[in-house]
């Protein structure tokens, strides 16, 4: 009669843990990438009253008597389900798509949370608010991705080094209808020279072309080419120096011609004859009076058919476009793409990646510790973490601008609720009612 008694209290105790873990799912159905819990029972200890015995032959055997001694608690699990996504439009806010953690460290040692809720602190550093724990990843120096994992750090006011430019395009159309550059009187042929240039009908047989290049230091120096017609399907080019911040002494008037095709051939169809075996694009070098390194320029006309340099009739339209240089910049803003790789927007209109987030796996994620503000650490069960970046060694992929919401379901949780308050319920009657029976016993002797 005791051993009801003891087990009423076994049910009593277990399903208020129940009660006392759903009561936490339900305190954290707004909690940032909660993770909810769950309880689960097995049967405790099972007295044996008489054992099994074998068949004697000619009768059956005997099965064993045994009673149980009530319940016990197999394990309280934490279920990583994935939680709904909620876009909050905040760049430092990160949800995970798929099973990772995101890494992140106090002094030398790591934790792991699926709350992204981040936010830079005065050093510039991407850390969780609630504890000021440091986000981890790899970071970049001037675009390139160092080994090793550390810190990210994300100071504004961070430069890009100014980039020299090294090519340019040349691209547009020539009047195949303009005339022949005409020299006048002039002993020798020179496109720059006003007087040429004021020849009756010269006016469109040559066209002045120009840009804004950088050298090393990130200083602008105007390139300014002259395209004048020499031939009916010839067209040559000359640097213009004029202007230009560079040294004089340098090459021919500040310029090195390095190679080139000169004149540019047309063909028939008023495309450019590119011939592989024969045309090499202009290379020039100047030497900037700033005291950068010289600056090499290749001038590519060759696009692809019409898209490159052309000699039709009609418009006279060549440009210079698409030079690669640029000065240095500040850094102005930042975001996040979804494998996590932080690229930096800068004041010269710039990107380049300043770092990556990484992300740890874990072969059982329900063996983590649950150690408060939304962090986990390893157990002796849950392995150690994998580290990998999403979609390159990790499965999962990063949502900027999102957060993951608590997995907790409510309807699930009320009828757990329900059904837990009436295991409580029973139980206390079992205890009850074997007081009444006890009560009963001790009655006899009145």
């Amino acid at each position: 009669m005791l051993r009801s008694l003891f087990s009423g209290v076994t049910g009593l105790r277990n399903h208020q843990l129940r009660l006392d873990v759903i009561g936490n799912n339900v305190a954290n159905v707004n909690t940032t990438a909660f993770k909810s819990g769950r309880v689960a029972f097995k049967e405790g200890f099972a007295q044996l009253v008489s054992g099994a015995t074998r068949p004697p032959g000619d009768q059956g055997g005997v099965n064993p008597v045994q009673v149980g001694l009530g319940s016990q608690v197999a394990s309280v699990d934490t279920l990583f389900s994935q939680g709904n996504v909620e876009t909050t439009g905040l760049g430092t806010d990160m949800a995970i798509q798929g099973d990772s953690f995101f890494v992140v460290a106090k002094g030398n040692q790591f934790f792991y949370t699926r709350a992204g809720n981040f936010q830079l602190d005065a050093d510039g550093r991407l850390v969780s608010p609630s504890n000021g724990f440091v986000v981890q990843g790899r970071v970049a120096i001037n675009g390139v991705f160092q080994d090793g994992i550390r810190d990210i750090s994300l100071p504004f006011g961070q430069k890009t080094a100014a980039l020299a430019t090294s090519s340019v395009t040349l691209a547009g159309n020539v009047d195949a209808a303009s005339q022949i550059f005409d020299q006048g009187t002039a002993a020798t042929l020179d496109p720059l020279d006003p007087d040429q240039r004021a020849v009756t009908g010269t006016e469109k047989s040559y066209k002045d072309v120009s840009i804004t290049v950088f050298d090393s230091l990130g200083e602008e120096h105007e390139l300014k080419v002259v395209l004048y017609k020499t031939g009916p399907s010839e067209w040559s080019w000359q640097i213009d120096p004029q202007g230009m911040d560079i040294d004089a002494t340098f090459g021919t008037g500040g310029i090195q011609i390095d190679q080139g095709t000169n004149p540019f051939v047309f063909n028939d169809d008023g495309t450019m004859d590119v011939d592989p075996a024969t045309f090499v694009p202009p290379r020039i070098t100047f030497r900037p009076n700033s005291g950068a390194r010289d600056v090499t320029i290749t001038i590519d006309p060759r696009g692809n058919g019409v898209n490159g340099l052309t000699q039709f009739a009609g418009t006279h339209n060549s440009v210079l476009r698409d030079q690669n240089g640029y000065t240095s910049g500040t850094l102005q803003n930042f975001s996040i793409d979804r494998t996590g790789t932080i690229v930096g927007a800068f004041t010269n209109g710039t990107t380049e990646p300043l770092g990556q987030i990484v992300l740890g796996d874990f072969n059982n994620p329900s063996g983590l510790l649950r150690v408060g503000d939304n962090m986990y650490s390893t157990s002796g069960n849950s392995g150690s973490a994998v580290y990998g970046f999403a979609l390159e060694g990790s499965q999962s992929e990063i949502v900027s601008g999102a957060l993951e919401m608590s997995n907790v379901d409510l309807a699930q949780e009320f009828t757990s609720m329900i059904v837990a308050e009436r295991g409580y319920q029973a139980n206390s009657r079992v205890i009850t009612t074997s007081d009444r029976l006890l009560e009963e016993l001790v009655s006899l002797k009145r």
